[in-house]
């Protein structure tokens, strides 16, 4: 691997601009494998170096990838102007340039959200080619009702004439008004839409997978965790809706309702 400069190092995987890496590394701020480094243009091996930055490590993927379990109250965009961004939630020392949430998840709805800096991967993820199943979490103000099965796979026309992809929905045991769904695509409110289509309403929803990425029990709603490229390749394995939902019944049942309150 060639060597690089240790400001662009920093410059890819951080907020840091190069002017600010060189004002640390000047005040000693800056470490290379436990030596502190003044010199900003110093080149070091961006894969086998330690290198921290104010006492934060600064991690060698050159791209960053995120999972953060949003709450509700925050909007999927990196624009103010829109409302309280989920970046917000995500720690300094996770964030990047040009950082930005990978899909949406509506402002009222909770659960798993992709940050990243990797457009390539952003893409892949949203093209039809692609497109990764995502399961959600719902609480619905009415009893679940069978006919619903029959529905969901036959393709859900929403009010305004538009048709849905088959997906499907499975009642949690031990409960009436509980339900998983499994979408293949992504429109605007869909799981609200769909159950608004069969007379139902969503009072919670909760995104929980996004392919085999799975939202990770211990992950408290509006923390966020950083993954390594070989959990983001999860996104893309292959998944059994079923055993999901016999393996996760109860975690995420509880999370919705502890969420709630």
């Amino acid at each position: 691997m060639a060597f690089i400069r240790l400001d662009k190092f920093i410059s890819e995987r951080t907020e840091y601009t190069r002017s600010q890496i060189k004002e640390l590394a000047a005040k000693g701020r800056i470490t290379v494998d436990g030596n502190v480094v003044k010199r900003s243009d110093t080149k070091i091996d961006p894969e086998a170096a330690e290198v921290t930055v104010g006492g934060q490590a600064v991690s060698s993927q050159r791209h960053r990838y995120v999972l953060l379990n949003k709450p509700q109250g925050y909007v999927c965009s990196t624009d103010e102007k829109d409302g309280e961004i989920v970046l917000k939630l995500v720690p300094q020392e996770f964030r990047t340039k040009g950082m930005f949430p990978a899909g949406r998840l509506d402002k009222d709805s909770m659960g798993a959200l992709l940050l990243t800096d990797d457009g390539e991967l952003a893409h892949k993820m949203l093209s039809p080619k692609h497109h990764i199943p995502k399961v959600y979490i719902v609480q619905l103000a009415r009893p679940f009702e069978n006919n619903y099965i029959n529905k969901f796979e036959g393709g859900i026309e929403l009010s305004d004439g538009e048709t849905c992809l088959p997906s499907r929905v499975k009642l949690i045991k031990n409960s009436d008004k509980l339900a998983f769904v499994e979408l293949n695509e992504g429109k605007y409110h869909q799981v609200r839409r769909m159950f608004a289509a069969v007379g139902n309403h969503v009072e919670l929803l909760m995104r929980v997978s996004l392919g085999g990425l799975i939202l990770p029990e211990k992950l408290a709603i509006g923390q966020c965790m950083e993954l390594l490229h070989k959990d983001v390749e999860n996104l893309f394995l292959p998944t059994d809706f079923d055993a999901f939902c016999e393996r996760f019944s109860a975690v995420f049942s509880a999370n919705l309702i502890n969420n709630s309150e």
